[in-house]
């Protein structure tokens, strides 16, 4: 497979390591509501589709389209300003990815599920020493993955074609989306979701190692290991 001219990341799960804080947040914020917390790696189904679907799966379905929904989402994101960055890092091998595709001139892009402001502080605070393209997150005039129309809009910006496309994410949502728009979906292992489910929905390959994709970009093949890398 000829190597592709252009990296579309998701932010959580494939390039940061967010769960920690994700879930803290979203536990104080129902705390201070009297609400029941949950554990920590339930949030690695919670996440992924944006806030607003993040606090819909918090909350009990009695509770959905009530004001007490409306009040977990803006305690949500009062509490995520505050804390966004307690733990959130780049997962290992994410820097030396980044400084070879930098090196090499390839475009980068970011597209997350997470608001717009918060995607684009996060990447400037933490992803700041490389460029990137474009960064974008969810906002009110563009559908949410895994609908397509972001990722495409985000090709048509930097001027090449879907297909020139290699799209990293970490779940369902991402290799829906990449198939969706075109892309070539690469699943990710060290995320918050499965392989089994990467592949079910579309993956054409998933990397164990973020430096793997570099082999993908210049053979077309993986190492085939699919075990997470290092958090």
């Amino acid at each position: 497979m000829p190597a592709s001219h252009a990296i579309l990341f998701d932010l959580d799960g494939t390039l940061l390591n967010s769960l920690r804080d994700l879930a803290v947040s979203m536990n104080r914020t129902l705390d201070r509501l009297g609400l029941p917390p949950h554990p920590e790696e339930a949030y690695r189904f919670f996440v992924g589709d944006g806030m607003e679907t993040l606090v819909r799966r918090v909350l009990p379905a009695s509770l959905h389209g009530t004001p007490l929904e409306k009040a977990c989402l803006d305690g949500m994101r009062t509490e995520y300003s505050r804390r966004w960055n307690e733990t959130t890092r780049p997962y290992a091998g994410i820097p030396e990815l980044l400084d070879t595709l930098g090196d090499r001139g390839i475009p980068m892009v970011i597209f997350s599920n997470k608001p717009d402001d918060f995607t684009r502080l996060i990447a400037a605070r933490l992803l700041g020493r490389w460029r990137f393209a474009v960064v974008s997150g969810a906002r009110p005039d563009m559908p949410k993955k895994p609908d397509p129309a972001g990722a495409l809009q985000l090709a048509a910006t930097i001027g090449l074609p879907p297909a020139d496309f290699l799209y990293l994410g970490d779940t369902s949502t991402d290799m829906r989306c990449a198939v969706a728009a075109g892309m070539k979906a690469i699943g990710v292992a060290w995320g918050f979701r499965s392989p089994e489910e990467l592949r079910t929905h579309g993956a054409m390959a998933v990397l164990g190692h973020p430096l793997e994709l570099l082999e993908f970009i210049d053979h077309g093949t993986t190492t085939g290991n699919d075990e997470p890398g290092i958090r």
